[in-house]
């Protein structure tokens, strides 16, 4: 199996790098046109099945990168940032020192676990092909952990920026999942 992950397009909130969980914003127009430029790099490839998280920042990137039909999967929606939501973690430092979502959880949302339960739970369903995911920053980062083998909360050490490409594949030669790309912006240039 591989897996193909597209983090969506920008919305108003990312280039503050406010936490947008289940905040159903929109791509600005500079999201929409990244989220077109991944077509043609996405064209050149097949794949067996295409999901979405239900949230239109996703929905709306697979569509304008050719996927009109993909599956929306209730598992793939941005993790639920609670009490946090809308927020920056330099807002939050301020009373909380230290924060990271991904290592101490968000009050009234959900944990690092919490995600990794729903992601194991969309893994199990996937048995093999070439597989395209359009989704969020914190879940893909979760996903790739959680299919490296790795805890949830090592998501954190997976940056991804909106619009990006990551590929996650299997190393025959170690017999591990393996990353292959990830966080390739090379079709935005």
């Amino acid at each position: 199996m591989t897996l193909y992950l597209v983090r969506h397009g920008d919305t108003e909130w990312s280039p503050f790098r406010r936490l947008a969980g289940r905040t159903d914003l929109p791509l600005t127009a500079d999201g929409e046109l990244n989220a077109a430029k991944l077509g043609p790099r996405l064209a050149q490839l097949s794949f067996d099945r295409v999901y979405t998280s239900p949230l239109q920042r996703a929905r709306r990137t697979a569509e304008l990168a050719g996927f009109p039909t993909a599956i929306a999967a209730p598992d793939l929606i941005e993790m639920a940032f609670g009490d946090y939501e809308g927020r920056t973690v330099q807002e939050i430092r301020v009373d909380r020192p230290g924060y990271a979502y991904l290592k101490d959880g968000c009050p009234n949302g959900e944990s690092a676990a919490d995600v990794g339960a729903r992601v194991d739970r969309w893994l199990a369903e996937q048995r093999d092909g070439n597989i395209l995911v359009f989704a969020h920053s914190v879940l893909l980062r979760v996903l790739t952990a959680r299919y490296l083998g790795f805890p949830a909360e090592a998501g954190r050490h997976f940056f991804f920026s909106p619009s990006a490409l990551g590929i996650l594949g299997w190393d025959p030669v170690d017999d591990a999942p393996a990353v292959q790309t990830w966080n390739d912006r090379s079709h935005l240039i």
